[in-house]
């Protein structure tokens, strides 16, 4: 076995036995960067029908099947299905919700080079590198989820139950009352097929709601820094 072949085996290995990896990782950044190691891992992910995942707005990188072997293994029936992790509907549902209050906000701030402490309208924000995930990921509140969305979603025992489910899975991670974005929220989620959906959709009002109660804080807390700083 050449040594490049030995590289892309150990990576695709390590990918396999722990579901992803940040982009961080020593052989994920070479792979990244080294075009021969990367056809590598894709020939031979392909062989096993499988493909590499990732994203420049995501801090991991992870696997999923191709289009034919994806017919062939879940099925007519596995692909009508909403998803092919046996998670509910009502969990679908709070990973839809939680997905566009947590990555599209995300993706807007990435995509503008603006980090949240950033003074708006900043010269030359687009030369800047893409802010990293933890600067600019907003964090949920667990309290606030369940008082917008409770009723929706199942109420807190069906709620506490499907976050528990999307945490194992990797999508959130959760500390106390926080609700933080998971390694693969950002990866398997398509952005190109599900924003357009969400932006025009049913949650297209609560997300402009959501904005103007974030700006109003925003303005609010700025006021009162105003307020203490002026002499008396």
């Amino acid at each position: 076995m050449t040594l490049l072949a030995d590289e892309a085996a150990q990576l695709i290995a390590e990918l396999l036995s722990r579901k992803y990896l940040p982009r961080t990782h020593p052989r994920v950044k070479k792979a990244l960067s080294d075009t021969e190691l990367f056809v590598a891992v894709e020939q031979r992910l392909a062989q096993v029908g499988l493909r590499w995942v990732d994203n420049v707005y995501a801090d991991h990188v992870t696997l999923t099947l191709l289009p034919a072997p994806l017919t062939r293994v879940l099925g007519e029936g596995g692909l009508n299905a909403n998803n092919n992790l046996d998670l509910p509907r009502d969990a679908v549902a709070l990973l839809v919700v939680v997905w566009a209050l947590i990555v599209l906000p995300k993706r807007e701030r990435q995509a503008s080079r603006v980090a949240p402490e950033a003074p708006q309208n900043e010269m030359f924000a687009s030369s800047k590198p893409l802010p990293s995930t933890r600067s600019v990921s907003p964090v949920l509140s667990y309290k606030a989820l369940l008082e917008d969305y409770g009723n929706q979603l199942g109420k807190r025992i069906r709620l506490d139950a499907n976050l528990k489910l999307l945490e194992r899975h990797g999508f959130i991670l959760r500390a106390q009352d926080d609700i933080k974005e998971g390694p693969l929220l950002d990866v398997l989620l398509d952005y190109d097929v599900l924003a357009p959906r969400i932006l025009n959709g049913a949650l297209a009002d609560v997300l402009a709601r959501e904005q103007a109660q974030a700006q109003i804080d925003k303005d609010a807390a700025t006021s009162s820094t105003a307020d203490h700083q002026t002499p008396d």
